[in-house]
């Protein structure tokens, strides 16, 4: 899996921070999450808690809908297949780093 630096995926925003942040509305947030969208943390009282990863991946989604025009589904598979290209590079670079290792040997 793909690791991004710990301080951008650390839960800092509550949703009224983040939708101002994104320029949208409290409810899309809590809509996006009861879809599949996002998964945002939680807190002791459990309150939304949104990332930098987390905002970077719904203004990913708010561009796919609102300027591309890409229904809910669509924006679902996207994601995911973004994901697994993301996944497939990083161990496409593992195994190059493997196969490297072995010709100098």
């Amino acid at each position: 899996m793909h690791k991004n630096k710990p301080e951008t995926n650390r839960p800092r925003y509550v949703i009224s921070v983040a939708a101002e942040m994104l320029g949208t509305q409290p409810y899309t947030l809590r809509y996006y999450e009861r879809v599949g969208i996002i998964k945002p943390a939680r807190s002791g009282g459990n309150l939304r808690l949104y990332s930098d990863d987390d905002l970077m991946q719904l203004r990913r989604v708010m561009t796919l809908m609102y300027d591309l025009g890409v229904n809910l589904a669509g924006v679902e598979v996207i994601m995911r297949m973004s994901n697994q290209i993301i996944e497939l590079q990083h161990a496409n670079t593992i195994l190059l780093q493997k196969l490297n290792q072995y010709r100098q040997e």
